[in-house]
């Protein structure tokens, strides 16, 4: 892990080692991230000033947006959001120090069009698939945050070649798990209510439907990180504990006190942790 990075808990690692038995995994557990010392200067990226450019993907029109250079690196947005509000702007900044990052709406959200076909997990992941052929890629590294994460486990399940490494922040494998009770029912309000934007109501009926990855989290043969905040009321810590046990070589990074999308409150710790994860050379499982 990084230096500037705060001392690991030992005793959470071993402990969450023996919740995962059977399952080689870094396991970390960081203290609440202190405050940016003063004067301290981060990259920072400016999403609204940055033109939007557009692709064609399945039948309409992804608005997306990139930054610095390098390899590619696409970021999935969570439920309800749009690349204007969906990032924080120095998470984005460090990132594309290192990286070519591109983030993107999906299809009914802020610059992308929509179609009449019925709004699924696995049709937002066969749109990141499609922009990244769009893009010229092959394949990417891919980040997806809360139902970005579910996204970005059907993407791995269904074109592991297009995926390089895979980063899940406030991530769970199914909505209905009781440990997820908080944001089922926020999904079922969203999709209820008639004032709900079009956009966001299909994103909500798309999870509602979501059959889950469980039973497919085995199979995942590629470098995956999970990073959870322990205050985490949507997705909480329990439930990564539990994939990361189901994902063999997995990272595991928990951040203390942190809520859902940490990223957004911990900004230069995430992405450091995540530019971390990203350069290293070696392959599952990894040595302590």
């Amino acid at each position: 892990m990084s230096k500037t990075r705060i001392l690991i808990i030992v005793i959470a690692a071993i402990l969450s080692l023996i919740l995962v038995a059977g399952c080689t995994q870094t396991s970390s557990v960081y203290n609440s991230p202190p405050a940016t010392p003063a004067g301290m200067v981060f990259p920072a990226v400016s999403v609204n000033s940055t033109p939007v450019k557009y692709a064609q993907v399945n039948g309409v029109t992804l608005g997306y947006r990139e930054f610095g250079s390098g390899e590619p690196l696409l970021m999935i947005n969570g439920f309800d959001s749009t690349m204007d509000t969906m990032w924080n702007q120095t998470f984005l900044g460090i990132l594309a120090s290192k990286y070519h990052v591109y983030i993107y709406d999906h299809r009914g959200m802020g610059y992308s069009t929509d179609n009449n076909a019925t709004p699924t997990i696995p049709l937002y992941a066969e749109d990141a698939s499609g922009l990244i052929k769009a893009l010229g890629y092959d394949s990417m590294n891919v980040y997806g945050a809360s139902m970005g994460s579910s996204i970005g486990q059907e993407l791995v399940i269904s074109h592991p070649s297009q995926v390089r490494k895979l980063v899940l922040e406030s991530v769970t494998y199914s909505v209905r798990v009781p440990e997820c009770k908080v944001l089922l029912a926020v999904l079922e309000v969203s999709a209820a209510n008639p004032a709900t934007a079009p956009g966001v109501r299909k994103e909500a009926q798309a999870n509602l439907a979501w059959n889950g990855t469980w039973d497919k989290l085995s199979g995942i043969q590629k470098n995956v990180m999970l990073v959870v905040g322990t205050s985490d009321i949507l997705t909480p810590q329990p439930v990564t504990v539990q994939m990361a046990g189901q994902i063999n070589g997995s990272w595991l990074e928990r951040y203390m006190d942190l809520p859902h999308i940490g990223s957004r409150n911990a900004p230069v710790q995430y992405a450091e942790n995540t530019l971390d994860f990203l350069g290293r050379e070696e392959q599952p499982p990894y040595p302590f």
